[in-house]
C-alpha cells in the first residue's frame, strides 16, 4: 500500500518543483490589454520603436529586421504570433530585445510588444501551472501563470516561441 503511496506522490511532486524552478524576476509587458512575462535573464535590453525593413517571403509574424548598433537582428510581431488583432504602433510600443535557444548558439531577436510595464518578482506561491487548452491550441510557450493580485500575468518560454522559427528562418531573416 505504501508503494502504491510513493508511486503517486512522485508525479506531484515533481510537478511542484518544476513549478518552484519557474518563481523568480519577470518582465512583464502588454498585449492587447493582456500582461504576460518572460524571464528577466533572457532579456538584453528595451527599446523603443525604431525603422523595421521588412524581408520577403518571412511569416507574417516577422515584421523585419533592425539594425542595433550594427547588429541587424529580426523583430517578432508577438501580437501576429499569437493571432491577435493588428494595432498600430503607439509612442508605447517597443522592442524588447532576448537571447533564444539556436541550434548549438544563442540568437538575438526583437519583441514587438504593446506596452512594457515593470520587471516583478514572482514567487512560487503565485504560480500556477499552465492550463491545457486541448490540442488545437498552441500552448506549449506558456511556462506557468503568475497570480498577481487579482490579475493573472501569462508567463511565456521564450525559446518556445521561437521553437517553430527554424534557425534558417533566422539565417533568412539576416
Amino acid at each position: 500500500m505504501s508503494d502504491t503511496t510513493e508511486t503517486t506522490g512522485a508525479p506531484a511532486a515533481d510537478a511542484h518543483d518544476a513549478l518552484a524552478e519557474k518563481a523568480g524576476q519577470y518582465l512583464t509587458f502588454t498585449l492587447g490589454g493582456e500582461e504576460y512575462g518572460i524571464e528577466v535573464l533572457k532579456v538584453q535590453e528595451i527599446i523603443g520603436m525604431m525603422p523595421v525593413t521588412r524581408v520577403p517571403q518571412t511569416p507574417d509574424y516577422i515584421r523585419g529586421v533592425i539594425n542595433l548598433r550594427g547588429k541587424v537582428i529580426p523583430v517578432m510581431e508577438l501580437r501576429t504570433r499569437f493571432a491577435l488583432a493588428s494595432k498600430e504602433d503607439t509612442e508605447r510600443t517597443c522592442i524588447i530585445v532576448v537571447d533564444v535557444a539556436g541550434k548549438g548558439d544563442k540568437i538575438t531577436v526583437g519583441l514587438l510588444v504593446d506596452d512594457v510595464c515593470e520587471v516583478t518578482e514572482i514567487t512560487e506561491e503565485q504560480l500556477e501551472p499552465a492550463p491545457s487548452m486541448g490540442a488545437a491550441v498552441e500552448d506549449a510557450f506558456i511556462l506557468g501563470l503568475g497570480k498577481m493580485g487579482r490579475n493573472v500575468v501569462m508567463l511565456l518560454d521564450v525559446d518556445k516561441i521561437f521553437e517553430g522559427c527554424t534557425a534558417a528562418l533566422m539565417a533568412n531573416a539576416l
